[in-house]
């Protein structure tokens, strides 16, 4: 299926509340999950998601959720998450992943990881603009949320960590993972410079952004 026809699905209002109650989980989804989710019968549910599994914007799979098996378990349910995959349409046609993986390759080629960081860090700046995130982690959240990281908050050791569910440059972080995550990390740190008590660290994990914020362990007050 072409991108502009799997974008041109998420048009119905009831399939794009669908899609995204299952995009903002971070597990998979039953039609039963989604449809209570969502305020939907069960049985526009479940032909809206799987439209959406058609168009490649939702991947499934089968599982029995009482964990058991055998005479008796139960039928397995189908279960949706959102799909990996990228979809992206413009008119007239442009390729700006081509150049970015070109620039990506040439400044790792020439290790100007240093540079890059730098204008990173300077490009986060200006995109924060007049946003003021010191005044707490609402306000952190809310601007990694307009940036398209799609933050989760959690409760570390030390105290509130966010975690981000989507990378902007996931892509070419899985060409070039330390330059561009170094890159994304001084993003961060430009981005929310000025937010006290905060700070931006590397912290991969799988199906998350490779960076977190974690609030500082002396803001509240140990």
């Amino acid at each position: 299926m072409e991108d502009i026809d799997a974008i041109a699905v998420l048009q119905d209002p009831v399939r794009r509340r669908l899609y995204e109650y299952v995009a903002a989980q971070d597990h998979e989804v039953s039609r039963n999950q989604a449809a209570e989710g969502t305020g939907v019968q069960r049985t526009l549910a479940a032909f809206h998601l799987d439209k959406l599994a058609a168009a490649g914007l939702l991947e499934t799979e089968s599982r029995r959720l009482t964990g058991r098996s055998g005479p008796g378990a139960g039928r397995p349910a189908k279960l949706y998450r959102r799909a990996a995959a990228e979809h992206e349409f413009s008119l007239p046609a442009r390729d700006y992943r081509t150049a970015a993986d070109l620039l990506a390759e040439v400044a790792e080629s020439a290790r100007l990881d240093v540079e890059l960081q730098e204008a990173a860090r300077r490009q986060g700046r200006a995109l924060r603009g007049d946003e003021r995130p010191e005044e707490g982690l609402e306000a952190v959240a809310g601007l990694l949320a307009r940036r398209g990281y799609e933050p989760r908050l959690e409760e570390g050791e030390g105290g509130a960590v966010i975690r981000m569910r989507n990378c902007p440059f996931h892509a070419l972080s899985e060409r070039f993972p330390p330059l561009v995550c170094g890159m994304n990390l001084a993003l961060l740190e430009g981005l929310l410079e000025g937010a006290e008590g905060f700070h931006v660290r590397m912290d991969a994990k799988p199906g998350l952004c490779c960076c977190t914020v974690v609030e500082d362990s002396k803001n509240n007050g140990d």
